[in-house]
């Protein structure tokens, strides 16, 4: 059987899906806003209407987003008439395995808009691998940022430096930035 792209087959309607790690991140205000204006753009000079918009502002490190359970709710019951997802990059997307398989089991065909790339049920098996490899290395990084985050409270716990924000009744000392001290009431 020969797979045709989706957008072979006239106008694709698709979801969009925008993701960032943390509130802070979403405080500043420009990564969202920049996602989601990259992938209109590019919904719009490829005849895609995008039906809905999915954003969460959380890790991809574990399964469980409530953004993206809620897409792929959204795809499995539009099966029919919703077979695309447009997204900045792999990192965006996911960063687990887990995810990675649910959408692959979908069979949706899945846009990366920055890295130009689509992936589908007819995708090429090097474009797959490639795909794959993208993944794993989005998996790494957050492994990899877990085990250096570890290392360096450790570190800072074995300098005698409390390895986060001071627990209840002690403040920091903002001028070291590591030397902890008892809490003084102002007037006391």
């Amino acid at each position: 059987m020969n797979v045709k792209r989706l957008a072979d087959m006239g106008p694709v309607r698709a979801v969009l899906y925008a993701r960032v790690s943390s509130k802070e991140q979403e405080k500043e205000g420009f990564s969202i806003p920049a996602q989601i204006k990259l992938i209109e753009e590019y919904a719009a000079t490829r005849n895609m209407t995008l039906v809905e918009r999915y954003v969460d502002v959380e890790t991809a490190k574990r399964a469980g987003r409530v953004g993206f359970g809620e897409m792929i709710a959204f795809l499995r019951k539009n099966r029919a008439s919703c077979r695309a997802i447009l997204v900045e990059k792999t990192d965006r997307l996911y960063r687990n395995l887990k995810d990675w398989v649910t959408l692959d089991e979908l069979g949706v065909e899945i846009h990366f808009v920055k890295e130009g790339q689509m992936i589908s049920e007819g995708s090429r098996s090097s474009d797959k691998l490639l795909h794959g490899i993208k993944v794993l290395m989005a998996k790494n990084y957050i492994d990899n940022l877990s085990e250096e985050t570890r290392k360096g409270m450790i570190e800072k716990a074995e300098q005698g430096i409390w390895p986060g924000h001071a627990p209840a009744g002690r403040e920091t000392n903002h001028r070291s930035r590591s030397e902890r001290r008892p809490f003084r009431r102002k007037g006391v």
